[in-house]
């Protein structure tokens, strides 16, 4: 995605009128434990030019709750409840310069944003948004990697939410589908100390980034020609065929239908109204 895309959070979702200023914007959690997970992905947040299409796609197919916070009274941004806890964010962006932008942009925690955008620089990365304060929330900064797979980085002000099972049409994963699988490694082991393990999932190489013994998230070679990196993120399913057959009413698309995969589960892919695209999987795989 291209930087003049890209300058979105800590400006665009200000008041109408107030663009200057950087939003105040809630909390990622209603508990926050007071810690900080560094380099765990505690937020994700959609840029949609189709938000009433969106939020009743994900309404309809996961049972999402969408509400707007009342600092930002503009109904630029609304947050994201599954099962009462908050999950996520969305975006109008019609109210951004650009507003073909769609796209779920995945945030990581940090400790020191400030240490950790200097060394994402150096390592090749660039700061598309540099570290800004965004009320209740914390400090965020939207960068890429040396791949220029877009994503974000914050310093929650209060911590980070605690860390639960995945739940059945919730976030369940998330992987880097890369067009250079070691230049991506090394950007991510230098910057946030992650370590590779390597696997063999179907015939593909496919590498665990891991923080000590957790494993953070998934890196892979891009499984389509000429498209660019990007983190693609996962949503826990009982029955992917049941949500596909729906996709196309809500107007979305079936961008790969139900398949079964050799380690064992299913996953299909679908996008939503304005194109950005999310994976659907069984789980556990047995």
């Amino acid at each position: 995605m291209h930087k003049k895309k890209t300058g979105f959070i800590a400006i665009a979702l200000s008041d109408a009128g107030c663009a200057a200023m950087a939003p105040d914007l809630p909390s990622i959690t209603d508990a926050p434990t007071g810690n900080r997970d560094n380099w765990r992905i505690v937020w994700l947040d959609l840029l949609t030019n189709a938000p009433d299409e969106s939020m009743r796609f994900y309404s309809e197919l996961f049972g999402w709750e969408f509400e707007r916070p009342t600092m930002i009274s503009s109904g630029a941004y609304y947050l994201i409840r599954h099962n009462g806890r908050l999950i996520g964010g969305l975006v109008d962006a019609n109210r951004l310069t650009n507003s073909e932008i769609s796209q779920w942009v995945t945030v990581i925690s940090v400790d020191d944003i400030d240490a950790a955008v200097d060394k994402l620089e150096r390592e090749g990365g660039e700061v598309l948004t540099p570290p800004t304060e965004v009320g209740r929330r914390g400090t965020l900064a939207v960068v890429t990697g040396s791949d220029g797979a877009l994503f974000a980085m914050v310093k929650t002000r209060d911590g980070d939410p605690d860390e639960i099972e995945p739940e059945t049409n919730g976030w369940l994963w998330n992987e880097l589908w890369t067009d250079d699988l070691e230049k991506s490694t090394r950007f991510y082991q230098s910057v946030f100390g992650l370590t590779p393990d390597d696997r063999e999932v179907e015939d593909v190489a496919y590498r665990l980034l891991q923080s000590g013994d957790t494993p953070r998230a998934g890196i892979l070679p891009h499984p389509y020609e000429d498209r660019h990196p990007v983190w693609v993120n996962y949503i826990r399913v009982d029955d992917p065929t049941a949500i596909t057959s729906r996709v196309e009413e809500l107007g979305g698309q079936v961008l790969l239908d139900t398949q079964a995969r050799d380690i064992g589960g299913k996953v299909a892919f679908v996008a939503g109204p304005s194109g950005a695209g999310v994976a659907l999987q069984t789980w556990p795989l047995d």
